[in-house]
C-alpha cells in the first residue's frame, strides 16, 4: 500500500486588528489634505509616523520632513507628527510665525494633559519610555520640573503609549515596590491600538512556526510585537519593512506561517506579504479577529478650519458664474 503523508497542511494565520490605528491614519490624512489644500511644500515635523513607505510616499507628494521646527522657513505650514511635541515647540513655532497643523494623537493628547495635571497637583512623574523617543520627549517636556522625586508619597507613572502593556505594567510594579503611594495613571491613557495588536499577536502565535511582523525598524509598537510573538510561543519571528525583506530560508520547514503589522503599516504592505506567501504554496489567510475596531479621529482642527474656509470660497466662485 502506498504511504500516505501524514504532515499537517501549510497555513495563513492573519491578525485581526492590525495596521493602521485611529491616530496614525489621522495624521496620514491631515498631511494629505495639507497638501491638497495649500499645495506642496508642507512641512513636517519628524516623521508622521514611523513607517518609511508612508515617509517615501509624501515625500514624493510634496512633504518635507525636518527634525527640527528652526528648519522651517518662517511662515510656512509645519505638521506636528503623530507623537506629539512639547510646549517649548508650540512656542518656537509661534515665534517663526509658522502655520501648524498639530496632528498629535489624541490618546498621546490625553498623556500631555494628564503630566499637566499631575505636576499641578504636586506629584513627580515618572516617565517610562525609550529614551530620545519623540513621544517621550513630547510628554517630558509638559512638565520638565516634575521628574525629581521631591515627596515620595506623591509620585505619579505616565508611559510611552505604544510600549507593550505587560512589560509597561512590570516596570510600574518594580517602581511600586521603591514608592508603594505611586499613582496610576487614568486607564484611558493606555493606547487601545497597542493593546489590541499584542493581544492579536498573541492569538495567532503559539501554534506559528514563523510570525511575520511588518513594520518599520524605528516603530517602537512593531518591534515589540515580534517580541511579544516570541513570548507567546512562536518558534521565530522577524520584523519586515516589506515582502521583500523576507529571507527565503525562514519557510523551511514552516507549515503555519502568522502574520501581523504595526499600527503605523499601510495595509497595501500586508498585502504584499500575503502575496508572497501564496506564490510559495501557501493558502489564503486565514484572518483570526480578538478586538473590533470603529474609533475614528476628527481632523486637526486647524485643517478642519481652513477646509471650510476653502469650501465656502469654492461655493462663493461657483455662485457668481
Amino acid at each position: 500500500m502506498p504511504r500516505t503523508s501524514t504532515a499537517a497542511p501549510k497555513r495563513v494565520l492573519l491578525a485581526a486588528p492590525r495596521g493602521y490605528c485611529a491616530g496614525v491614519d489621522r495624521a496620514v490624512q491631515a498631511v494629505e489634505r495639507a497638501l491638497e489644500l495649500h499645495g506642496a511644500p508642507v512641512y513636517v515635523r519628524k516623521e508622521i509616523v514611523h513607517n518609511k513607505h508612508v515617509v517615501e510616499e509624501l515625500a514624493e507628494r510634496g512633504a518635507i520632513f525636518v527634525e527640527d521646527e528652526a528648519e522651517v522657513p518662517e511662515g510656512a505650514i509645519v505638521v506636528f507628527s503623530a507623537h506629539g511635541v512639547s510646549p517649548a515647540v508650540h512656542e518656537n513655532a509661534t515665534a517663526r510665525g509658522l502655520q501648524t497643523i498639530d496632528a498629535t494623537c489624541p490618546l498621546v493628547t490625553k498623556v500631555h494633559v494628564s503630566a499637566r495635571r499631575f505636576a499641578a497637583d504636586g506629584y513627580t512623574i515618572i516617565m517610562i519610555g525609550h529614551e530620545g523617543h519623540e513621544e517621550v520627549e513630547g510628554t517630558t517636556g509638559e512638565a520638565p520640573d516634575s521628574i525629581v522625586v521631591r515627596d515620595p508619597e506623591k509620585v505619579a507613572w505616565l508611559s510611552q503609549t505604544t510600549l507593550s502593556v505587560d512589560e509597561t505594567m512590570a516596570t510600574v510594579d518594580a517602581i511600586r515596590e521603591r514608592f508603594p503611594a505611586l499613582l496610576d495613571p487614568p486607564s484611558d491613557d493606555i493606547c487601545y491600538a497597542t493593546q489590541n495588536r499584542q493581544l492579536a499577536v498573541k492569538e495567532i502565535s503559539p501554534e506559528a512556526d514563523l510570525v511575520i511582523v511588518v513594520g518599520s525598524a524605528n516603530s517602537s509598537n512593531s518591534v515589540r510585537l515580534a517580541e511579544v510573538a516570541l513570548e507567546a510561543g512562536a518558534k521565530a519571528a522577524h520584523r519586515v519593512d516589506d515582502a521583500t525583506e523576507i529571507d527565503e530560508s525562514w519557510l523551511e520547514g514552516v507549515r503555519t506561517v502568522s502574520v501581523t503589522s504595526g499600527a503605523s503599516v499601510p495595509e497595501d504592505l500586508v498585502d504584499g506579504v500575503l502575496a508572497f506567501l501564496t506564490a510559495r504554496g501557501y493558502p489564503d489567510a486565514q484572518a483570526v479577529h480578538t478586538a473590533e475596531e470603529s474609533l475614528i479621529f476628527a481632523l486637526p482642527p486647524e485643517l478642519r478650519r481652513d477646509l471650510r474656509k476653502a469650501a465656502a470660497g469654492q461655493k462663493s466662485d461657483q455662485a457668481a458664474e
